[in-house]
């Protein structure tokens, strides 16, 4: 989105971007004071992809409509994680991705409510009712009504997989009293749990976990390899060594019990391994 909207400024449009509280939240008075006679779209995430802090989406619709404005919400980390209703959110545009509730990559979809329009940026043949010319993704488009159906059923289990999430997190805290979480306590997606672990570097952690079969990452898919601290943190009033001390777990519906304490025993044994080793390099 931000890499869209820096587009949208290249071609000569004006974007005003919102802050953040220190969990990750936009306020909504923020949002209704930055609103301008010519503002035509606001878009803000409804779950972070990084912290997975929770947006009061409603409120800030309403806000928006309030002056005319339409609403889009990027909810690819939210569909599939939690339930998510078109009609109580009251958005215009909601977008998501079939690759986050273990679809096919590359394939994706875009509500519009009747009355908005849209103009194409791919012209051509009447394909998608005339909004993007090309050979539909038949496969694609397949299997990702698949994994919604399959999704769906999954929801039921939000509340074991939030027992989940909690498990690792008082296990991290346990072994590292000092970690700090990133994102809202609450407001927070069920299988998301992002924390500072003070003078371990996010990257070298990632590392050292892969090697005993532990997947976890240092930032966003999106940023894989960037050497700069994730922007997400830095907007929450982390700093860059505390950005760059950070790591996200992600869990899904296929997670267990046996799985968490793995990986806390994998952690307490690289950590301890850490005091007499130098593969660790220090946050800076």
């Amino acid at each position: 989105m931000l890499q869209t909207c820096r587009f949208l400024e290249r071609i000569g449009y004006e974007v005003t971007y919102l802050p953040v509280d220190r969990d990750g939240r936009v306020n909504p008075d923020d949002l209704q004071a930055a609103l301008r006679e010519d503002t035509i779209l606001v878009s803000i995430m409804m779950a972070n992809n990084e912290v997975g802090t929770l947006q009061p989406i409603r409120e800030l619709a309403d806000r928006a409509h309030e002056r005319g404005v339409l609403f889009h919400t990027d909810a690819v980390q939210a569909v599939g994680k939690i339930p998510v209703d078109i009609e109580a959110l009251d958005v215009d545009l909601l977008s998501f991705s079939a690759h986050k509730f273990h679809g096919p990559k590359g394939i994706g979809g875009l509500f519009v409510r009747e009355g908005v329009p849209l103009e194409p940026l791919v012209h051509g043949g009447k394909q998608e009712w005339g909004l993007r010319a090309g050979t539909e993704n038949i496969p694609g488009i397949v299997g990702l009504g698949k994994a919604a159906e399959l999704a769906r059923e999954h929801l039921r289990h939000m509340n074991e997989l939030r027992a989940l999430r909690e498990r690792l997190e008082a296990g991290l805290m346990e072994i590292i009293p000092d970690a700090r979480l990133n994102g809202h306590p609450h407001e927070r997606l069920p299988n998301t749990v992002n924390v500072t672990i003070p003078g371990v570097r996010g990257e070298s952690l990632v590392l050292a976990l892969d090697q005993r079969g532990i997947a976890i990452s240092s930032g966003s898919a999106c940023k894989s390899g960037s050497p700069e601290p994730t922007h997400v943190l830095l907007a929450m009033g982390r700093s860059p060594e505390e950005a760059h001390c950070a790591v996200r777990f992600s869990l899904s519906y296929q997670t267990t019990e046996e799985d968490i304490d793995d990986t806390l025993e994998a952690i307490q044994h690289v950590l301890r391994d850490m005091k007499s080793t130098i593969r660790f390099l220090p946050c800076k």
